[in-house]
């Protein structure tokens, strides 16, 4: 049994985890009584942690107080917050990368020697490329997050990719991050249809809408958000099929260039946009896989006069 020092931190270390837990559950984790949980409960308190009590049955919540409280993690999670917070100082939030350093400084400090040396190991080997396009402004990344979780109507101003600016009223749902961008995918009142935005294209109007009940997300969600990052806003949206298996498709293409589906163990469907035919038909003919094209039909008939211009090309003397 750990005596009550250990247990204490133990105790907190189980309750940082964000749900309710029953003084029978905390009790079997820490091999004592319920009255003993209370007791320690009653010392977290005296501390100065805030520990809640769920209304209606037995349970215990740390709740966020006036000064935060010393975070306690095992050895994969210390590593895993380590490595997180090096990835985030590459960039794609502004000014997030001097916090990140900051953080990874003060946490780095604290690591016992066989986890400093695992971070420190990472980081002599790693070479992060600096990060290319706009950022996102945190303050706005938080209270489209904010308006998200509490399914508050998010209205705002945004830019288009042509430059044009519009007023757009929608219910949030859901952030992604493609590891370049953020994206908002969310309900838009105005078009009745789901939209994907990206963040740093968008100036959130101050105060939120009223309240909505969330809607059913879309089935197939990360491909839905893909189709609307690599398709929709583009004049042209094209149908491929590779003939290569889908593992070796999406070894050469991004999320945020293309969507793939799987047809059988040695095809897929590529989905990509663009506002050039050329530039659709040379990026998947540079890939080398063999390939049919399906739409659109403007692209068909582009692929056709391209190939016989080459053939000309190779044929002449």
């Amino acid at each position: 049994m750990l005596d009550t020092s250990a247990r204490l931190l133990r105790l907190l270390s189980i309750l940082q985890t964000p749900r309710d837990w029953t003084g029978a559950e905390l009790a079997e984790r820490l091999d004592v009584d319920v009255r003993t949980v209370r007791r320690d409960v009653d010392k977290l308190r005296a501390l100065g942690y805030p520990v809640h009590a769920a209304r209606g049955v037995a349970g215990y919540r740390l709740g966020a107080g006036t000064t935060l409280p010393p975070l306690l993690l095992d050895d994969e999670e210390a590593v895993a917050v380590a490595v997180g917070m090096r990835t985030a100082a590459s960039g794609g939030v502004t000014g997030i990368e001097e916090a990140s350093l900051r953080a990874l400084t003060k946490l780095e400090t604290v690591l016992p020697s066989r986890l400093r040396h695992r971070v420190d190991g990472l980081g002599a080997v790693t070479v992060t490329l600096p990060h290319a396009g706009a950022s996102v402004d945190p303050d706005v990344l938080l209270a489209v997050a904010a308006a998200a979780r509490t399914h508050e109507v998010l209205r705002f101003d945004y830019r288009g990719g042509d430059g044009a600016e519009t007023a757009r009223r929608t219910e949030p749902h859901r952030l992604v991050h493609s590891g370049r961008r953020w994206y908002l995918l969310a309900w838009d009142l105005d078009r009745a249809d789901w939209r994907t935005f990206r963040v740093d294209r968008l100036h959130p109007r101050i105060p939120t809408g009223p309240r909505f009940v969330p809607r059913e997300l879309p089935a197939d969600l990360p491909g839905h958000v893909g189709r609307g990052i690599t398709t929709r806003g583009y004049r042209y949206r094209a149908r491929f099929t590779l003939h290569v298996p889908i593992e070796v498709a999406a070894d050469r293409i991004a999320p945020t260039v293309g969507t793939l589906e799987a047809i059988d163990e040695r095809s897929c469907v590529l989905h990509a946009g663009s506002d050039s035919l050329d530039e659709l038909a040379l990026y998947v003919g540079l890939f080398g896989f063999p390939f049919e094209v399906h739409e659109p039909p403007e692209l068909v008939a582009h692929v056709r006069e391209l190939a016989a211009r080459l053939a000309a090309a190779a044929d002449r003397p």
